[in-house]
């Protein structure tokens, strides 16, 4: 979900300097910026630190994702200056947040220097992909209000929504299995577990080779 983010950064100074009666010129622009960037530090910062603290990455994914969205349907909608750019610190709250915490999130549910890895390189090089697109979504002859340029990027929100919700749906589901035993091992002489889920001689050797598949092992919602 990089593309959200690099639309963002690369073309807030030319979205607050077309909604006019706020900037003059580029100059103006760009230290209009400057509360947004700093209300972003700080809600990242809040976001992440409780997303971690209460071990609920995926609900805040989706709450600040609606904020998000939130914040594109008015600049969509909206030919107010006052209001857009209003509009763009609601904004702000599905982008930058999301970034960090979904890493996390992504992170904290793979087990193994090895897995977690290539999984976190496979997350940020598809979503660096995406930045691609970013360079093209905002053009000269949709000033002043860009409505394709913020619909793209309230699609991407939406498909960030959809994500999330889909991921949090199975591994809550995964995690409810494990707390009723289906997928329990039998280490060494135990009577309890399943054949099909492994034998193993003992909880270190189950954890060493199944990873965050091991039956003790719970996913980050």
């Amino acid at each position: 979900f990089a593309m959200p983010l690099y639309a963002f950064s690369l073309f807030l100074p030319s979205i607050i300097n077309q909604l006019g009666g706020f900037a003059a010129n580029r100059t103006v622009a760009n230290l209009l910026t400057v509360p947004i960037y700093v209300f972003a530090c700080i809600i990242t910062c809040l976001v992440n630190f409780l997303a971690d603290r209460y071990g609920r990455r995926g609900y805040f994914n989706i709450a600040f994702f609606c904020l998000g969205a939130t914040g594109y349907i008015i600049l969509i909608s909206s030919r107010n200056a006052a209001l857009s750019y209003c509009a763009v610190f609601l904004a702000t709250c599905g982008i930058f947040p999301n970034m960090p915490n979904t890493a996390a999130w992504l992170s904290s549910n793979v087990e193994g220097s090895y897995k977690r890895s290539v999984a976190l390189a496979m997350g940020n090089s598809f979503g660096s992909i995406n930045g691609a697109v970013s360079s093209n979504v905002y053009r000269a002859r949709d000033a002043p209000w860009y409505t394709l340029g913020h619909g793209l990027v309230l699609m991407y929100i939406a498909i960030g929504i959809t994500a999330s919700c889909t991921y949090l749906f199975f591994v809550k589901q995964e995690n409810a299995k494990r707390e009723r035993g289906e997928r329990d091992e039998i280490i060494g002489d135990s009577k309890t577990g399943h054949e099909k889920n492994g034998r193993y001689d003992s909880v270190a050797d189950a954890k060493r080779e199944k990873g965050d598949n091991y039956s003790g092992y719970r996913y980050t919602i």
